[in-house]
């Protein structure tokens, strides 16, 4: 048992077969699937090693541990190994697997065949390409003129941040509309599904007016944080007003999926990145008996620095950040996903199963796909003998974009100087509007999937 797992083990790092866990009693895995959550595989261990290098403590282990790391700091990383920790370091490893991802998305660019050697590529030789992104990591360090580089490299990152931020609002309003599709096509067969749709509608709505009353109450003070202020109640409001737009009889109509579940999701995210915005704006002070007192800020102290509402910023940032990665490998993008969007009409309630586990695919697709046993190991689907099911070069633009945002994430956007991972998203305007703005642009993408069967009917009933 164990030496045909070696083998095939082998075979896939060196060779162009599918990936598969040695244990037997693994489920059955795609071969799409299995590619895609290799390169999310890549990209969290990358993300890992910048994390760690934002940290002073792991600094200070490798002057500690490393021998004569001092006196080459001197010579090639500068007197305290600014090149090799903070800020400048996370630049260069994720510039580094930004290229990678990029030569893949160029390589990738019209692939409709897994038959080809561009498709093999892709979907094997894993070691190979492991080695080509520590290749692509280390070679970021020697890149000469470090300075101009950083402040290119910054902009660039910015803009491609800002661009995976509005792909992750994406994601996250088609994950919105396919639970609630895929939940609202049991109800005719199993009342429960109804009675499932209306608890998660039910602690979705509770947790969103409980962080807007939350917010109100420590947030906002009567005399200062005009800011907060205005957009609380405005962000609450629309949050509203998209609820009511879901279930109105114009909408119902012509999308009878729709629901309360949706616009509960999309309340929850916008509640957070307004949470997200207040904390991460500079702090106001006002004056209470001749002296400043500090309003606005989070009421309760986890740790020692008293930062509890950075720590839960980060926190859920990084869950949400994987969470979209996770969701972008076990989702193709096909016309499903389009059909998901209101981009196009779809019989999908009346041919999908509910399930709890929506994302993994419809169970019925994976009768017709071939099935071949790795010896003793995880049964592999080899669903794209006929043709590719999602995009390849789209799923590395993804994670391209995606390279660029966890960069500026983790250097606080423009405000990188002597930052530090526990530091992160400390009060800045930058990170302010960036959140703010993506709060109304998560609430129009919403909105207009949900008006545009509306305004293009030809287009939703082709």
């Amino acid at each position: 048992m164990c030496t045909p797992c070696c083998v095939s083990q082998l075979a896939c790092c060196c060779g162009n077969a599918a990936c598969a866990c040695c244990c037997g009693c693994c489920p059955k895995i795609r071969q799409s699937t299995g590619t895609r959550f290799m390169y999310a595989l890549y990209f969290l261990l990358v993300t890992i090693i910048c994390i760690a290098m934002m940290s002073p403590s792991v600094e200070e282990m490798m002057r500690e541990n490393i021998p004569f790391l001092s006196e080459l700091c001197r010579v090639n990383a500068g007197e305290r190994c600014q090149v090799l920790v903070g800020y400048a370091a996370v630049y260069k490893m994720c510039f580094g697997m930004a290229c990678f991802f990029l030569f893949l998305w160029l390589l990738t660019l019209r692939v409709n065949s897994s038959r080809g050697c561009r498709a093999a590529i892709h979907n094997g030789f894993w070691f190979i390409k492991f080695i080509a992104l520590v290749a692509c990591c280390v070679g970021a360090f020697f890149i000469p003129q470090q300075d101009t580089f950083l402040e290119v490299w910054r902009y660039v990152g910015a803009g491609g941040g800002f661009i995976f931020l509005l792909i992750q609002l994406k994601l996250l309003v088609e994950f919105a509309h396919r639970w609630n599709t895929n939940w609202y096509s049991g109800v005719k067969y199993n009342r429960l599904w109804y009675a499932a749709l209306a608890l998660v509608t039910l602690v979705l709505f509770t947790v969103a007016v409980g962080a807007v009353v939350f917010m109100a109450l420590y947030y906002t003070h009567s005399e200062a944080c005009l800011l907060n202020k205005i957009f609380l109640s405005t962000n609450a409001s629309l949050c509203f007003l998209v609820s009511l737009l879901a279930i109105s009889p114009c909408i119902q109509k012509l999308k009878p999926t729709s629901g309360l579940l949706q616009p509960g999701v999309i309340s929850v995210y916008v509640m957070y990145l307004t949470f997200s915005a207040f904390s991460s704006k500079p702090i106001e002070t006002v004056k209470v008996n001749d002296e400043d007192m500090q309003v606005c800020v989070f009421p309760f102290k986890l740790g020692s620095g008293g930062d509890g509402d950075n720590k839960i910023v980060t926190s859920v940032g990084i869950v949400i950040l994987f969470g979209c990665v996770l969701y972008s490998c076990l989702t193709s993008t096909t016309k499903r996903s389009s059909a998901a969007l209101g981009v196009f009409g779809s019989s999908e309630p009346e041919t999908e199963r509910a399930r709890c586990c929506f994302c993994f695919g419809d169970a019925r697709d994976d009768q017709d796909n071939d099935e071949e046993r790795r010896g003793g190991g995880q049964d592999v689907m080899y669903d794209e003998r006929e043709g590719t099911v999602y995009r390849y070069s789209y799923f590395h633009c993804v994670f391209f974009l995606g390279s660029l945002y966890v960069m500026m994430n983790l250097t606080n956007w423009f405000h990188y100087d002597n930052h530090k991972i526990e530091k992160i998203l400390e009060g800045s305007w930058s990170v302010f509007w960036i959140k703010m703005v993506s709060c109304w642009v998560c609430l129009l993408f919403y909105m207009w999937t949900l008006m545009s069967p509306l305004i293009c009917t030809k287009r939703f009933q082709a």
